[in-house]
């Protein structure tokens, strides 16, 4: 799966995603870009211009355990090479003019959030988070378990906005959705639409399904009887995930008193286990 600005119809925002066989390799070039490698599942090295990172990886799909992250500078040559049976991996790049530092996030670097309440509860993995040393892109991974609503309230962030002193209110990020179920017949359904619904159409996620996302606000709720997984990428206006959320329905936030208790779905103590 390949998605390019082109085919999106934005500026900035490049994503795919691949799988491999056990002693298969994948060279490649981050030329004026800045890459990040996320492993879904599988084990790897990566030995590259800027370094080598041997043997990474170690949970067997998403819903096994916690995340291995690699960051790219521009003007990187690499190569992937397979150690396990299969490797799944997803990869979000965008241009940038500027250099920073090579860096491998481990599982246990990797902030785990709680959000939201009732069954409008999530798990978000914080991979390349706001104030990351990079550019612009920004990475998360999130699971709602069955029944949940994620992304919720609705919420946007299509325009840069600052408050007078200058601090950012909200930021304008071009954003892909990569779905991943615990089942293979699982699906989540996802709304994306604009104040004015000029834009106001709904997805079904399944399996490896992307939803691009140029503007608007974008929830999702996972079916009953299955935990949705799925990977955001996003790049914009800045390194941030400032957004706004839907007014109609801000109003949910003050009725959450208790946390679903299914979250987190993945952690560090399960892979101790």
């Amino acid at each position: 799966m390949r998605v390019t600005p082109a085919k999106a119809g934005w500026d900035l925002l490049h994503f795919a995603a691949r799988r491999m066989r056990r002693g298969e390799r994948w060279s490649n070039n981050t030329d004026e870009s800045e890459y990040a490698l996320v492993i879904l599942g599988g084990v790897c090295s990566l030995r590259s211009s800027r370094g080598e990172w041997l043997r990474i990886g170690r949970r067997l799909d998403v819903f096994q355990g916690m995340p291995y992250t690699l960051y790219l500078p521009r003007r990187t040559e690499f190569t992937v090479e397979v150690h396990s049976d299969e490797l799944d991996v997803a990869y979000g790049w965008c241009a940038t003019n500027q250099d920073h530092p090579s860096r491998l996030v481990r599982p246990e670097q990797v902030e785990v959030e709680i959000r939201g309440g009732g069954n409008a509860t999530r798990q978000i993995n914080h991979i390349i988070p706001p104030g990351f040393d990079c550019h612009r892109l920004v990475c998360v991974e999130v699971y709602t378990p069955s029944g949940n609503w994620s992304s919720y309230p609705p919420h946007k962030h299509d325009v840069h906005r600052e408050d007078e002193t200058g601090n950012l209110l909200e930021a304008d990020l071009e954003e892909i959705y990569f779905y991943k179920m615990d089942r293979a017949s699982g699906y989540a359904i996802q709304r994306l639409y604009t104040n004015d619904r000029r834009l106001d159409e709904i997805f079904m996620a399944r399996n490896d399904n992307l939803v691009l996302v140029p503007e608007g606000y974008h929830p999702v709720v996972s079916a009953h009887g299955y935990t949705t997984y799925y990977l955001n990428f996003l790049a914009g206006s800045a390194q941030s995930l400032a957004y706004s959320d839907d007014p109609e329905h801000a109003w949910i936030k003050k009725t959450w008193r208790e946390r679903d208790p299914r979250v987190p779905v993945v952690s560090m103590a399960m892979e101790a286990e």
